[in-house]
C-alpha cells in the first residue's frame, strides 16, 4: 500500500509540475521553437529586461503588491483585533462574512468592483479606472487573508497579559504594541507575505479594475498571448514562479523557526 501511495503521489505531482518544468526549460532555449531544443541561451531573459511594456507592467505590479500588502495588513490586524474582542456569536458572524470573499469566484468580485468604480465615476467624477482603483481592489481582496492569519495568533495569546499591562499603568496603545503585537507578529508577517503573493498572482480582478492606464504583469501577459507568442513569456513566467516559490519558502521557514522557538520556551 505504501508503494502504491508513493507512486500515486509522484504521478499527481508530476502531472501538476511537468508543464512548469517544460516552461522553465524552454525559457533557456536558443530558438523560438516550443518543442525543439536548439541549445542553452539567456537571450530571452535579456530581451525581457529590454522590453519597455513588461518593465512598466512590472513596476505597476510591484507597487500595487507592496502597497496593497501594507494597507491590507494594517486594516486586517485592526479588524482581527476588533473581531476577537466580540462575543462568540458575533465573532462567528463576522468570520463567516470574512470568509465569503475567499470562496466567492474572483470574476464575481472583479465585476462587482468594476461596476462600483464605474458608478462612483459616473456620479461623482472620481475613481476613474486606473492605478488607484487597481490598488483599492487588491487591498479589498487581501484583507480577509490577513484576518485569517492573525485570528489564530490572537486566540493562542494569553488574554490576561494585555489586562496586566493596563493594570500596571501602561497606555492602551503602548500596551497593544508592546504586548499584543509581539505575540501576533508571526501571523502578521504571514498575512503580509500572503497578501503580497496574492496581489502578485492576481489576474481576474486586475483585469476588470485596472483600465488601460495601469496594467499588471498578469494582464500584460494575457494581452501578449493575443499576438504571436515568443519565449519572452517563458522567461517572465519562470521569474514569477521563482519569486513566488522563494516567498513561500520564506513563510514556511519562518513558521518552522517560530514553532521551534515556542517549543524551547515551553
Amino acid at each position: 500500500m505504501k508503494t502504491l501511495s508513493r507512486i500515486y503521489n509522484t504521478l499527481i505531482f508530476a502531472f501538476l509540475y511537468a508543464p512548469i518544468v517544460v516552461l522553465v526549460i524552454f525559457s533557456f532555449n536558443d530558438s523560438k521553437s516550443r518543442s525543439i531544443w536548439n541549445g542553452f541561451s539567456l537571450r530571452w531573459y535579456e530581451a525581457l529586461f529590454y522590453d519597455e511594456e513588461i518593465r512598466e507592467a512590472l513596476g505597476v505590479t510591484l507597487q500595487v503588491a507592496i502597497l496593497s500588502a501594507l494597507f491590507a495588513t494594517v486594516i486586517g490586524v485592526l479588524a482581527a483585533v476588533g473581531i476577537h474582542a466580540l462575543n462568540k456569536k458575533l465573532r462567528k458572524v463576522f468570520l463567516t462574512v470574512n470568509n465569503l470573499p475567499m470562496v466567492n469566484p474572483e470574476i464575481v468580485t472583479g465585476i462587482s468592483l468594476m461596476l462600483l468604480f464605474v458608478f462612483i465615476y459616473q456620479t461623482t467624477g472620481l475613481l476613474r479606472t486606473g492605478f488607484l482603483t487597481l490598488l483599492i481592489a487588491h487591498i479589498t481582496f487581501n484583507i480577509p487573508y490577513v484576518i485569517l492569519q492573525v485570528m489564530p495568533k490572537l486566540r493562542q495569546m494569553n488574554q490576561h497579559m494585555y489586562e496586566a499591562a493596563l493594570d500596571l499603568g501602561c497606555h492602551p496603545t503602548r500596551a497593544f504594541f508592546k504586548v499584543v503585537m509581539p505575540e501576533i507578529m508571526p501571523g502578521v508577517t504571514t498575512g503580509a507575505l500572503m497578501a503580497f503573493t496574492m496581489s502578485l498572482d492576481d489576474f481576474v480582478i486586475s483585469y476588470f479594475t485596472s483600465g488601460s492606464t495601469a496594467q499588471t504583469l498578469s494582464v500584460t501577459i494575457y494581452n501578449m498571448t493575443k499576438r504571436p507568442i515568443t519565449p519572452v513569456i517563458n522567461a517572465l513566467s519562470t521569474l514569477m514562479f521563482g519569486t513566488i516559490l522563494l516567498l513561500l519558502l520564506a513563510v514556511n521557514i519562518y513558521q518552522i523557526r517560530d514553532d521551534a522557538k515556542k517549543k524551547r520556551t515551553v
